[in-house]
């Protein structure tokens, strides 16, 4: 059905998927990177066993050592690449995508996602040039417990920013849904190294998805129930990868994944004991304002990009920012390592229930009020057209325009952006404004220039 690749890597459904075509990528990267070990880790879905074993095999054919997690998160993966003598990194996943699909994320030796530039190169390997076997062929070592290491890294990041995890007499409850895939076994391990209770919902590892993996309120019906069964403080769901949160409150109800890295925001300015009075952030265009207010009204700098993880890494390596991420529930704290990690996501959150001794639903209310449309539609081919026809009929409106990622338009009363998804053959749109009528009216007007 499809094989898509762009610079957030592979994704490939099944009657795609061939051992020759993930050969062919492990040769390409293996000829592209300079020496050094390569990373590997697989999300837990099936086709991952038979991926893995073709990706090893060929990488060490080539010559290169290789660091094999199993099944890790890709945040795992990224760690351990940015903190060894690895060169780069290979993550077994296709994200939140259905179960039908399969991938691979690339990374480079700083643990981060190839850039457009070094995509390029790369895709140039692949396509151009026939690649030789080594004569000295790779060992592959096999890391223990990579769930330690990860969970140690962000105590020490929390460490290191002055965050305390008080004890408190009754510890934090929480419901996990890791859609039995590689958050698994590495979140009930870090609710436990928090002083957190856990109860397993779908924590099994088996990479057999309960429902559709993406974490939307929709397809989390099943932990909004467990939540209240079980009387717990919060649900926690991550992707099949677990580089995503979202939360679900001690009422059962979904806190919305764009609250994520807004609460994670409030966490740094709640708890970590801050040396300067002022700090960046960034955020992609497609993020709520919640986190952009909040910086603000404390004197900090908000740094939007295009989206995408390694457009945002890049604007906070270069601006310094403390904390960042992405709407979807993509967290990123550079005090542990440059990649949306939901571990991290979820040790900011329990700090600041913690630290203040609120409840989520409480903390979530002291956010920023804003109203937020989300949509999608099938799209083939140039957007180009719509993005002329948008900008014309919201022209009066706009104050600044950006074009670097689709179009973004901000308004005097909020925003809108209108872009072609990196992974899926579909066409985004979010909406956010500060009235929910206002908000609405855009979505009309809107829908009318695609009916044209």
């Amino acid at each position: 059905m499809a094989c898509i690749r762009s610079i957030s890597g592979l994704r490939v459904t099944d009657d795609e998927l061939t051992q020759e075509l993930i050969a062919s990528y492990s040769r390409a990267f293996a000829a592209y990177l300079p020496p050094g070990p390569i990373v590997i880790g697989r999300d837990g879905r099936p086709s991952g066993v038979w991926m893995e074993e073709v990706i090893i095999a060929t990488l060490t054919a080539f010559g290169r050592d290789v660091i094999s997690l199993g099944i890790a998160p890709t945040p795992t993966v990224q760690l351990e690449t940015e903190h060894s003598n690895a060169i780069g990194g290979i993550s077994i996943t296709a994200s939140h995508n259905p179960s039908e699909w399969n991938g691979m994320k690339f990374l480079n030796a700083g643990g981060v996602f190839l850039n457009a530039e070094e995509n390029r190169d790369f895709w140039n390997y692949l396509d151009e040039n026939d690649i030789e076997e080594n004569s000295n062929p790779g060992n592959c070592t096999i890391v223990e417990h990579p769930s330690e290491q990860h969970i140690a890294k962000i105590h020490a990041a929390l460490l290191g920013l002055g965050i305390e995890l008080p004890h408190v007499k009754q510890p934090i409850l929480a419901v996990v849904d890791a859609v039995n895939a590689s958050g698994s076994i590495f979140v009930p391990a870090l609710l436990e190294s928090l002083d957190c209770e856990c109860i397993p919902l779908y924590c099994d590892n088996t990479g057999e998805f309960p429902h559709t993996p993406e974490p939307l309120t929709e397809h989390l019906i099943d932990l909004m129930s467990a939540v209240c069964q079980y009387s717990a403080q919060l649900g926690i769901a991550v992707d099949p990868d677990a580089d995503r949160l979202v939360l679900i409150d001690e009422k059962g109800n979904a806190i919305g994944e764009e609250k994520t890295i807004a609460l994670c925001t409030l966490a740094i300015l709640e708890c970590a004991d801050l040396k300067q009075d002022s700090h960046s952030i960034a955020i992609n265009m497609s993020t709520s304002s919640m986190s952009e207010i909040l910086a603000k009204n404390n004197g900090w700098k908000v740094h939007r990009t295009p989206v995408g993880e390694i457009n945002v890494v890049q604007a906070m390596k270069k601006y310094d920012c403390i904390i960042g991420g992405e709407g979807s529930g993509g967290v990123i704290l550079p005090a542990c390592h440059y990649g949306r990690d939901s571990l991290v996501g979820i040790s900011l959150i329990i700090a600041l229930m913690k630290k203040t001794g609120k409840t989520l639903s409480t903390l979530a209310e002291m956010l920023p009020k804003t109203y937020m449309i989300k949509g999608k539609m099938p799209w083939s081919g140039s957007a180009d057209e719509i993005f002329q026809r948008i900008e014309r009929h919201f022209a009066d409106a706009i104050i600044e325009i950006r074009k670097d990622d689709g179009i973004w338009m901000q308004f005097s009363d909020g925003w809108m952006h209108v872009r072609m998804s990196n992974t899926e053959p579909i066409m985004r749109y979010i909406i956010e404004c500060l009235e929910e009528n206002t908000v609405q009216n855009h979505v009309q007007s809107l829908m009318m220039q695609f009916q044209d």
